[in-house]
């Protein structure tokens, strides 16, 4: 059964930081294209960046480059995304979701609440 369990949201004050984690079970993160994406309140879906299967490629939305780094640790099967400055825009629910191998969204988690504010 494939799982996809996000963690290290919370609050946060402006220029902080946070890294949040994906633990992934019932496939390898390695063999597939995982995102991070994130719903503001009361607002729609947005991507925020993505890595290849191979890991040699990261996107990012134009609004987090150089704030925001993505990785993958194969060994433990966990995603992360590292969110640095942030801003109150950053305020939101990150999903980490994986792509099945015809580049659709296929799984994704729960969710983790990042709140900026002062």
């Amino acid at each position: 059964e494939v799982q996809l369990v996000e963690s290290g949201g919370g609050l946060v004050q402006p220029g902080g930081s946070l890294r949040l984690s994906c633990a992934a079970s019932g496939f390898a993160i390695s063999s597939y294209y995982m995102t991070w994406v994130r719903q503001a309140p009361g607002k729609g879906l947005e991507w925020v960046s993505g890595v290849n299967s191979g890991g040699t490629t990261e996107t990012y939305v134009d609004s987090v480059k150089g704030r925001f780094t993505i990785s993958r640790e194969n060994a433990k099967n966990t995603l992360y995304l590292q969110i640095n400055s942030l801003k109150p825009e950053d305020t939101a629910v990150y999903y980490c979701t994986k792509y099945n191998g015809r580049g659709a969204m296929d799984y994704w988690g729960k969710g983790t609440l990042v709140t900026v504010s002062s």
